[in-house]
């Protein structure tokens, strides 16, 4: 499986390099988006009034094939904020997840909550990109790139505004890639060799994470016992898709499943 990874990262240098010939930066610089202020995500973790769920949309995946791919992606997205979820997380990746660049700016002009752009980021053009469509927060995946481009990609995403989210997979991902402009940190519960999912990573490397990170876990997680159990670990975020977007109704699996974390909680 982490061939897959390897995949998908040729493909996205070829992606980026056709993207910047079509799109160049000066014309992202154009964009609307350029001239609002991001939504922090960080700030909306910590609010009590939500259950701090970061809700995907996601059409397929490499490991599960098509998911959800009829998808209404204004729909959904109201359909999460009305559910109660904190933020939006919209994967753009086109050949691998089955989303589209469009799908972000859709989210972005129907919602005013955090969106955090899903893909796979290994060149400055894709952080100014992500600025264009309006997103708030990038994502970094520290198995994808070095710990200098993690360094300066999260510099530029600070520089626009935007706040970043570092994905790691184990504790020496932890130590080699964290820097000054990282906001959040999320482990991936997902084993990038296998595919298989189990929250005990989240259970083991929380106390890895330094305090004055916002902590967020993803992957596997599909209950309210599991968000209540590492909510009193530390974590911050929950970051849900497959489980939401599986159903024939994602938005209302969101609602059902914050109803039922209210509930537990009393």
């Amino acid at each position: 499986m982490k061939n897959i990874l390897n995949e998908i990262i040729d493909h996205k240098r070829v992606e980026v390099a056709e993207r910047r010939e079509l799109h160049p930066i000066k014309l992202l610089e154009r964009s609307i988006y350029f001239e609002t202020t991001p939504v922090s995500l960080r700030k909306y973790l910590q609010r009590p009034d939500l259950l701090c769920i970061i809700a995907e949309i996601k059409r397929r995946s490499p490991s599960k094939g098509d998911i959800n791919k009829h998808i209404s992606v204004q729909d959904l997205s109201i359909g999460y904020m009305q559910a109660g979820a904190s933020a939006l997380s919209i994967l753009t990746d086109s050949r691998f997840f089955g989303g589209r660049n469009e799908d972000l700016t859709t989210g972005r002009r129907f919602n005013f909550c955090p969106i955090l752009r899903k893909d796979f980021m290994i060149d400055p053009y894709q952080v100014i990109e992500a600025k264009s469509l309006g997103a708030d927060v990038i994502l970094l995946i520290a198995a994808a790139i070095s710990p200098k481009q993690t360094k300066e990609l999260a510099a530029l995403a600070r520089s626009l505004g935007m706040e970043v989210l570092l994905e790691v997979h184990n504790g020496e991902e932890i130590d080699t890639h964290l820097c000054e402009d990282i906001d959040l940190l999320g482990v991936n519960n997902r084993d990038l060799t296998t595919f298989t999912v189990s929250t005990t990573v989240s259970e083991a490397l929380v106390d890895r994470i330094p305090s004055h990170l916002v902590k967020v876990t993803e992957s596997g997680i599909s209950d309210a016992e599991t968000i209540i159990r590492l909510k009193k670990l530390g974590y911050q975020g929950f970051l849900i898709g497959e489980t939401f977007m599986k159903t024939t109704k994602p938005e209302a699996t969101c609602r059902r499943l914050i109803e039922q974390v209210a509930a537990l909680e009393g």
